[in-house]
């Protein structure tokens, strides 16, 4: 296969989801020296992307969004140490994890994968994560963003409580916050003092790119 036909099918085998076939693809391409970056920018970044667009207009559901995303999380598994070590630009730092009390992570690993895809950093603490436990990751990575999941009502005042820590901490204007999940919504992000909301994995990346750029932009270069 020449370099176009294996981006090519990187890209075709990640819109569907061909988990072995992105993986053989991959270890192909790193065969014949291709960069580690051109797979992701060329092929595996677009493929992601075109999962996102269409989420949006109803041609994809979660379960199509989520067997694209683990093919190319297969594919990331290689990828992550070589471009590591070629010295690849990620476009910000993530950290992600669902609120103390709550132990669901489907929808959390859903939109890691797709932040993953378009080209952030993630750092995910899990389930369960205490407020304590966000504030000292937060000190130890410096992420740009810190992602707040919920999926029960009875753990959404979580959100509150991790925002105060932060506060108490001294760090609350260092990072954005955004936060998520099924019961959650942007009245509800407002009233905690939440930066960000996003209702599904596509529409997290697009408001956390926007969060990003807007932040990056009021930064006195």
């Amino acid at each position: 296969m020449t370099p176009d036909e294996i981006l090519k099918g990187l890209y075709d085998e990640t819109l569907v989801g061909n988990g072995p076939a992105v993986l053989d693809l991959t270890h192909q391409a790193l065969a014949m020296e291709m960069a580690p970056g051109n797979l992701l920018f060329d092929a595996l970044i677009p493929a992601l992307e075109e999962v996102g667009a269409r989420f949006e207009r109803g041609d994809f559901f979660v379960p199509e969004m989520l067997i694209a995303g683990r093919a190319m999380a297969g594919s990331m598994e290689v990828l992550r140490p070589l471009l590591a070590d070629t010295g690849v630009e990620t476009i910000g730092k993530f950290l992600m994890g669902t609120v103390k009390g709550d132990v669901h992570d489907i929808g959390k690993n859903l939109v890691n994968i797709m932040l993953e895809g378009a080209g952030f950093e993630v750092i995910d603490l899990g389930v369960q994560v205490a407020p304590e436990k966000f504030v000292a990751a937060i000190e130890e990575h410096q992420p740009d963003i810190v992602g707040f999941s919920a999926f029960l009502t009875t753990t959404m005042p979580m959100f509150k409580a991790n925002i105060n820590a932060l506060e108490k901490a001294g760090m609350r204007d260092s990072v954005i916050v955004m936060v998520g999940g099924a019961p959650v919504t942007q009245e509800y992000a407002d009233a905690v003092g939440a930066d960000g909301y996003a209702a599904d994995a596509s529409a997290t990346v697009k408001r956390a790119k926007a969060l990003l750029s807007a932040r990056r932009s009021q930064v006195p270069a």
